[in-house]
């Protein structure tokens, strides 16, 4: 055999194997092989979903869909926007809605117009509303005015109770481009705050992955006393895990921090429990295909597909977080913007 013959044979092998690779996995999740997940049954109340649409100026807005079960969502207000954003730069993306511990709800999210490109904001963006139905901005977090001057993402905020500072925790991804350091790398960025209006400690980097990988849109839960932290891994754009004893850390990694079970692409994870059961829904944003799937795990480290019969996100939501709320609140939410 010539070594071009040779040549050509190890390439017509190696993409045999490949194709194997990545056609087996997937004509066996469609042959409905693959191992899925039992769908957990809620045993009361609802659920409310906020969440943004896209990548153009218009789709970058709040909206809400709701579920009688935790899986198949219906959005509200024909798919489009429920709040009015006047504030910084109009466009908002990767909403986190949260129940505060005075019983009244907050929204946070990205101040981030897209098309202006991927390191060009340095805000927050935060609503407050006393029912659900009326939301009024509180204002902007602005991380250049904060200690980190040289910000060019603050991207995903979330929020978490912390028992013993008494204040909650706000955390995001933050990346610096400064002329001593150059590119930083986006990684989780941690401070405190009474009423998401000012920061009452100086941001502190909560969690950067070794080897220097970024990491974002972090969801924290806490368990059994134990504090799981989901979060991309930006260089392998998979769901990973770390995990803490307090909110702040520090957090620790597995032998194994990987947790996304899905052969595609994802971000935008968000983790939640399915009421009165032990049950935790993990829904994972597929960027690159334009859809949203599920997983399910029970110990919180290990997760099964759920079968795309049993959820709907038909309605193309990008990035976005999900709230139980009462049937009192469903209705309301119904009445005001229809289903």
């Amino acid at each position: 055999m010539t070594k071009k013959a040779k040549l050509v044979t190890v390439c017509a092998v190696t993409a045999i194997v490949v194709a194997v690779a990545v056609i087996l996995p997937v004509t066996l999740y469609c042959l409905g092989i693959i191992d899925y997940a039992q769908k957990a049954e809620s045993t009361g109340g609802k659920y409310l979903m906020a969440y943004f649409t896209g990548n153009e100026p218009e789709q970058e807005r709040i909206c809400f869909a709701v579920s009688d079960d935790g899986y198949m969502f219906t959005p509200l207000n024909d798919n489009l926007p429920v709040l009015e954003q006047t504030l910084g730069t109009g466009s908002a993306r990767d909403p986190y809605l949260f129940r505060a511990e005075d019983g009244t709800y907050y929204i946070l999210a990205t101040d981030m117009r897209s098309e202006d490109g991927w390191s060009s904001n340095h805000r927050l963006i935060v609503w407050h509303s006393n029912d659900l139905l009326d939301w009024e901005e509180v204002g902007l977090i602005d991380m250049r005015e904060n200690g980190l001057p040289d910000t060019v993402r603050a991207w995903a905020p979330q929020a978490i109770w912390d028992e013993e500072k008494g204040a909650y925790m706000l955390y995001w991804a933050n990346c610096e481009n400064s002329a001593e350091n150059g590119w930083s790398g986006t990684v989780m960025w941690y401070a405190y705050t009474n009423d998401f209006k000012e920061l009452i400690s100086a941001p502190e980097v909560l969690f950067a992955p070794p080897g220097g990988k970024d990491a974002i849109d972090a969801d924290i839960i806490e368990k059994d006393g134990i504090y799981y932290m989901y979060y991309k891994d930006e260089n392998e754009s998979k769901i990973c895990y770390a995990t803490a004893t307090s909110p702040s850390g520090p957090y620790t990694l597995p032998d194994d921090p990987v947790v996304s079970v899905f052969y595609t692409n994802v971000e935008g994870n968000f983790i939640y429990n399915i009421t009165g059961t032990d049950s935790y829904v993990m829904m994972l944003d597929c960027y690159s295909k334009g859809n949203f799937v599920l997983q399910q795990t029970e110990d919180m480290t290990t997760f099964k597909r759920v079968n795309p019969s049993d959820y709907d996100f038909s309605f193309s939501p990008r990035h976005g977080s999900v709230m139980s709320i009462n049937d009192t609140q469903y209705e309301a939410l119904i009445g005001r913007y229809g289903k």
